[in-house]
Parts: C-alpha cells; sequence; structure tokens
C-alpha cells in the first residue's frame, strides 16, 4: 500500500505539472512577497513551416566547380546564417547542411521573404578601406587588396584605369555592432573593436586626418565618412542613408561576422498560412477519429484494463504535450506522426501485459496474481520492442541531421520522447490505475468478466 501510495502521489504531481504547461502559454513563478517574476519560461506551441506556413530556402555554395569545402567551414557557415536570421527576428528558424555543399533553411511565420533571402545569400565581409581624400559614392562597386593584389598610388592613380584601393581593416576586427540614433535622428551603427582593431584604426586615423575612410560591405561602398580626427578609443560609428531595417541588417553582420564561403539562393519555397492551417485541422481531425476508435476497441475488447488503459493514454498525451512544449519540440505533419505513432506503442505495451493477464487468469491464478504475473512476463518483449523503436529514431536523428531531411528529423524526435513516455505510462500509470481498483473490488470469479474472461 505504501509503494501504491507513492506511485499515485507521483502520477498527480506529474499529470499536474504536464497540466500547467499543456494550459499556458507561459510559465511563470512570482516573488510570493514582492510579485515579481523569479523565473519564467515561454511553452507557446512552436509549430513547423507545414503547419503554420512560411519560407523554405535551399542554399549552395559559390564556388568554382571542384573547390573542397571542409565540413567545418559548412557547420560555421550554418552557425552564422542561423544568428544572422533569429536577429531579424525570424524565431523558430531551422537550418540543416545538406551533404557536402548545401545548407537547407526553413523559417516558419516569415513576415518577409525577401529581407530573409537577402541576408542569408550576402556574403558580409565588411572592410573599412582608404579613400584618400576623394570620397566614392554610396553604391559603388570597387576592388580592393584583401584577397591580394597590390594598391593603387592614390596619389599617382589614372583616373581611368581600374582602381585597387586599401583595405585598412576587415569587419573580423569589430566585436559588438548596434544600432543607434545620432542627433539628427538618423540611424547609424555604433560598433566597438577588438584590442588589435583598436590599435590598427588608430593607426590609421592618427596619419589620414581629413581623408576619406570608406566603409564597404561586399565590394559595395556604404558610405564614406571623412576622418575628423584620431579615433584611439576603440569605438566609432558607421553612418550612411539608412533605414531602421537596413542598419539593423548590417549591424546583424557585423555582429556574426563574415561567412567562410559565399552562397547563393538555388531554391526557395513559400508556404501560405492558409495551406498550413488546412493541413493542421485536417491532422487534428485524423488524429481525433483514431483515438475515438482505438478508445472504443480498447474498451470493448479489454473491458475494465482496456478502459484503464485509455485513462493512461490520455495521461501519456497531457505529458507528451508538455514535453514537447517545454522542450521545445517544432511540430510538423510528420511530427504528428510520429507523435500518434508512439501513442500506438503505448497501447500495444499495454495489449501485451492485458493478454499475458487472461492467459494467467485462463490457468487459474488469482486476479492480483495474474495481474502481477502479467507484467513481469510481458516486460521483456515491451522493453525490446521500445528498445528498437528508440534505436531506429536515433538512426532516423542522425539521418535527418546529416542530410537535411527535417521531415525524418522531427518524425524521430517526436516518436523517441513518444516512446519513452510511453513507457512510464504502461509501466506505471496503467499498473497503478489497475491496483487502485482490485482493491476496490472483492476478487472472485464473478468478477472475472470486467477482466476479458
Amino acid at each position: 500500500m505504501r509503494n501504491l501510495t507513492t506511485r499515485v502521489i507521483l502520477i498527480v504531481i506529474i499529470v499536474a505539472l504536464a497540466a500547467w504547461v499543456d494550459f499556458s502559454q507561459e510559465l511563470i513563478i512570482p516573488n510570493p512577497f514582492t510579485l515579481e517574476t523569479l523565473w519564467s519560461r515561454d511553452v507557446s506551441p512552436k509549430l513547423g513551416l507545414d503547419l503554420r506556413g512560411g519560407l523554405q530556402v535551399v542554399l549552395e555554395a559559390d564556388l568554382p566547380e571542384g573547390t573542397t569545402i571542409s565540413s567545418e567551414q559548412m557547420e560555421t557557415a550554418r552557425l552564422i546564417l542561423e544568428n544572422r536570421t533569429n536577429a531579424l527576428g525570424v524565431n523558430e528558424s531551422v537550418l540543416q547542411v545538406a551533404g557536402n555543399n548545401r545548407i537547407v533553411g526553413e523559417f516558419p511565420g516569415v513576415a518577409n521573404p525577401d529581407e530573409v533571402k537577402a541576408t542569408l545569400g550576402q556574403t558580409g565581409r565588411l572592410e573599412f578601406v582608404d579613400f584618400g581624400f576623394t570620397p566614392i559614392s554610396e553604391g559603388t562597386t570597387i576592388q580592393t587588396d584583401v584577397d591580394g593584389g597590390t594598391a593603387t598610388d592614390l596619389t599617382t592613380a589614372d583616373p581611368n584605369a581600374p582602381i585597387v584601393y586599401h583595405t585598412v581593416m576587415t569587419g573580423d576586427k569589430i566585436k559588438t555592432a548596434l544600432v543607434s540614433q545620432d542627433q539628427f535622428k538618423r540611424y547609424v551603427i555604433a560598433f566597438t573593436m577588438t584590442s588589435e582593431g583598436a590599435q590598427i584604426f588608430g593607426d590609421h586615423t592618427s596619419t589620414h586626418v581629413e581623408q576619406y575612410l570608406g566603409i564597404v560591405l561586399d565590394k559595395v561602398v556604404i558610405s564614406s565618412p571623412s576622418i575628423g580626427s584620431a579615433i584611439t578609443s576603440g569605438e566609432g560609428e558607421i553612418t550612411g542613408s539608412f533605414t531602421f531595417e537596413t542598419a539593423n541588417a548590417l549591424a546583424i553582420q557585423l555582429r556574426y561576422g563574415s561567412l567562410p564561403i559565399p552562397f547563393k539562393v538555388v531554391e526557395s519555397r513559400v508556404v501560405g498560412p492558409t495551406l498550413g492551417q488546412d493541413s493542421l485541422q485536417k491532422s487534428l481531425l485524423a488524429g481525433l477519429v483514431g483515438v475515438i476508435v482505438v478508445f472504443l476497441f480498447m474498451g470493448i475488447f479489454y473491458r475494465v484494463p482496456g478502459i484503464l488503459a485509455d485513462v493512461a493514454i490520455i495521461i501519456y498525451g497531457l505529458i507528451a504535450f508538455a514535453v514537447f512544449k517545454y522542450i521545445p519540440v517544432t511540430l510538423t505533419l510528420a511530427g504528428v506522426a510520429g507523435f500518434l505513432l508512439s501513442t500506438g506503442a503505448a497501447l500495444d505495451a499495454n495489449i501485451l501485459i492485458f493478454e499475458r493477464m487472461k492467459e494467467e487468469l485462463r490457468a487459474g491464478r488469482t486476479l492480483r496474481n495474474a495481474v502481477d504475473l502479467g507484467w513481469s512476463r510481458a516486460w521483456p518483449s515491451i522493453r525490446d520492442s521500445n528498445l528498437a523503436t528508440i534505436i531506429t529514431s536515433v538512426i532516423l536523428f542522425w539521418f535527418g541531421s546529416t542530410f537535411g531531411a527535417t521531415i525524418v528529423k522531427g518524425f524521430a524526435l517526436t516518436l523517441a520522447l513518444g516512446v519513452g513516455i510511453s513507457l512510464f505510462t504502461a509501466i506505471v500509470v496503467t499498473r497503478t490505475l489497475l491496483n487502485l481498483v482490485l482493491n476496490a473490488i472483492k476478487p472472485g470469479k464473478e468478477n472475472l468478466k470486467w477482466f476479458g474472461i
């Protein structure tokens, strides 16, 4: 009885916590004395591209054929692109390396596809270029010596010949970059430099006062500010004809650096929210019909144990959905399929136990002995089958991570989590409920009909 009471208390606590997460958009724990928030967590459901609508983009390395690209370069590029899109406010984005030279990005609920594609496609190499005493107009494409070659002597340069400008410093010497406004309410990017960058910047500005230091992004001139005085503090501002969006995009690229390799968008697909909502409604309807049919089957065929299994499945659903929201797991159609399949696994464990229990009852065992033996003898089969499913899920998850198959990855994750939770509900919840029923009835042959005999 002591163990039974402990299990009941444990189940009640877990179900209460799961219900709290399930029916909340944000978890908040206040200070009981000041009512200030001590801890909070967003637990709103995260819907994937096929349910919510959004943008899918395939990026390919824009390099000459035969160029070798290392896995480290691809992973670095993926992290930079992920940081860029997250800073744009594109939440729940998923970027994965696909093959040797491609990155697949999914952006559920994206509001401005063109902005996202532009940010992804830019190499993001920032250069501070010596323009001498002649400013260059914004939008002009220039050549620099950062990739090799010799800079042109601007004092003797032929105005009709191509000029190669000297790059004083590149954007990798930038430590932080934030959008702010100057005294005239114009948007500027305030930045701080690393110690090395501050030294380079200080040395150049000290010897080139009243000359122009161009700010160039991907070989295109952004602005040509003049050097009013030596800048040795390691801080500066980038000025130009910025809107908030363009200033923020540049600040993002400064913060997260340039891509180790250039990319081009080779495929993009926009999924409308109407299509996503229609998919979600049909998925929920199909799931509801399936659950009702299964519940009726369990109740009619297995009677009391079947009804208890139905209650355990409801508890399973509460716990699983709470785990998905808390982690969080981005739910896609494939993920929903994995969740429903794991529900079947939970019922499969119960069916194995009930069938072994009926065999023991037919062999003349008492009801309580039959229940105990049913659990112990069905456990090896339950353990092995669920372990095989989890191993398969791990393989599928690895496959999805390696080759960019996000649908397979979402399916594998929800299936593995669901199988783990289903083991808890089958072994702990159903067994506890059945023991509570056994304590409430008198054992005898007349009650066996309620157990499918």
